[in-house]
C-alpha cells in the first residue's frame, strides 16, 4: 500500500477521472494522502493582452470547485490543488517535491498522434521517480 498518492486530473477531457480516484482509494495506505491534482497550462504572454482581465483566476477557482467537487462525490478527504505550468512536466515536479510514492493517472486509448508526440500518461510513465498507475 502507498503512504502518498497523487492523482493527476484533466477537467476538460473524457477520461475516467472516477476510476482514477477509486483506484488511489485501492492502493492507499489507511494513514496514507490522496492529492488530486488539475494542471492549468501557462499561456505565452503575448496571449494573455488579449484575455480578459482576471480570466486566470476565474479559470483557477473553478478548476478548484470541480476538484472538491469530485472529492466530495468520491466520499473521501482528499487534498486538492491547481497549479500552472506544462502538465507532464509540473505532474512530475509535484510528485518529487511531495515525496509522492504513486501517480495514478487516467489514460486514453492512445491514437497516432500519441505515438508521434506522446500523451501526458506516457511522459509520467517514463520520468517518474515513483510508481505510476495508469487507468484506462
Amino acid at each position: 500500500m502507498y503512504k502518498n498518492i497523487l492523482v493527476p486530473l484533466g477537467l476538460d477531457d473524457d477520461r475516467d477521472r472516477t476510476s482514477a480516484i477509486s483506484v488511489a482509494q485501492r492502493l492507499c495506505d489507511p494513514s496514507g494522502k490522496i492529492t488530486l491534482i488539475h494542471v492549468l497550462e501557462s499561456l505565452p504572454a503575448y496571449i494573455n493582452t488579449y484575455i480578459p482581465e482576471g480570466t486566470s483566476e476565474k479559470n483557477e477557482a473553478e478548476a478548484l470547485a470541480n476538484l472538491k467537487t469530485l472529492s466530495e462525490a468520491a466520499g473521501g478527504t482528499f487534498e486538492v490543488k491547481v497549479v500552472w505550468g506544462h502538465p507532464a512536466r509540473t505532474i512530475l515536479d509535484e510528485a518529487e517535491e511531495e515525496s509522492v510514492d504513486c501517480i495514478v493517472v487516467a489514460s486514453h486509448r492512445p491514437g497516432l498522434q500519441d505515438y508521434l508526440l506522446g500523451s501526458t500518461a506516457s511522459r509520467i510513465v517514463h520520468h517518474a521517480a515513483c510508481g505510476v498507475h495508469v487507468v484506462r
